[in-house]
């Protein structure tokens, strides 16, 4: 257990980027969105690589082990600053356990970007490594529009910091690839708001670390996701933020217990929940199941942030130093990456 951050060095023009599928892999109308996509950052000034575990006809891209060690590789090669998946998938766990971590310990630190399933793999890679990750967009979303007051994942991989960001008040949804890959604007669907259940104001700082909820509970209790050990070993207070995709209300109650009796909230100066389209049960809420489990800690929790399966996004760097403010007028979060 790492009791340092290391951050990556930012993101140049001409820098490359690697493209690997941890989970799910590309096949169809996703492989003109993907195609476009790499295009896209190629555009930018950036050197794209893309891998040999991109297949997708199955579950998965290619046996973990395949997997596992394109992703190491890609992750210690010297010459890629940066691996972003074109999305998630479903069981990219099954990987955790064969990256080599010894490899990656010497190496410098690469930036890892991503969410959903992802946040399987982003989890170990800070809390193991002690390398900041960043939850944000997958490649497949990487081309949208960021509205005001959030920031673009190449923003934060790209700058010194810090970095604010505050609440879009926006809902919006991503455009069917069959309809047109080569979208860059959200479909606006609604509008939202930060808010502190209770209806106080917060103020706290912490290190980030967080993700799906539906795939790194099953971290919790194992090597691969000690947050209190971390969070130990940091000595510090933590922000712990949660998304959860699509169970239902009683799953994640039950995830978020796990992660309760895991220690995950011991040493969380509060708890940031990402707005969700996952469906309720005929008798417990989304935000039931949230306050069910951690409601008994007295812990802050700020609701509908752009985190995750609900977009736009707010890219959010694990590890980073963050101060969340919640008081009136103001929503917004501040990242140091230091």
């Amino acid at each position: 257990m790492s009791s340092t951050i290391r951050f990556p060095r930012p993101l140049r023009p001409g820098d490359r980027i690697g493209v690997t599928c941890p989970s799910a892999g590309v096949a169809g109308a996703a492989s003109r969105r993907i195609d476009y996509c790499v295009d896209w950052l190629r555009q930018r000034g950036y050197d794209v690589e893309v891998g040999e575990c991109m297949d997708g006809t199955g579950l998965i891209s290619a046996p973990a082990e395949q997997r596992a060690a394109e992703l190491t590789r890609m992750l210690a090669d010297p010459a890629i600053h940066c691996v972003v998946p074109p999305w998630g998938g479903e069981t990219a766990i099954d990987l955790v356990d064969l990256l080599d971590y010894e490899a990656l310990t010497d190496a410098d630190p690469t930036w890892l970007v991503g969410f959903s399933d992802m946040s399987t793999v982003l989890l170990p890679i800070t809390t193991r490594l002690g390398w900041a990750t960043l939850h944000g967009d997958n490649l497949a979303d990487t081309p949208y529009v960021v509205p005001d007051g959030l920031l673009h994942w190449l923003d934060l991989t790209s700058g010194t910091g810090p970095f604010v960001q505050r609440d879009s008040g926006l809902v919006t949804d991503w455009v069917r690839f069959e309809d047109d890959p080569h979208s860059t604007q959200w479909t606006h669907v609604g509008t939202s708001r930060w808010d502190v259940e209770g209806g106080a104001g917060l103020d706290v700082s912490g290190r980030l670390i967080g993700g799906c909820t539906e795939t790194i509970a099953h971290l919790a209790g194992t090597p691969y996701g000690d947050v209190r050990a971390w969070a130990d070993a940091l000595d510090g207070p933590t922000i712990v933020y949660v998304e959860s995709c699509e169970e239902d209300a009683v799953n994640t109650c039950r995830y978020l217990h796990a992660m309760r009796l895991a220690g995950w909230f011991d040493r969380a100066a509060a708890l940031l929940v990402g707005s969700t389209r996952a469906p309720d049960h005929p008798d417990l809420t989304q935000r039931g199941a949230v306050l069910d489990a951690v409601g008994r800690l007295d812990l802050p929790i700020v609701w509908d942030l752009e985190i995750g399966h609900v977009p736009p996004h707010l890219p959010l760097v694990n590890g980073a130093l963050a101060r969340v403010v919640v008081d009136g007028d103001i929503r917004e979060i501040t990242q140091t990456l230091a």
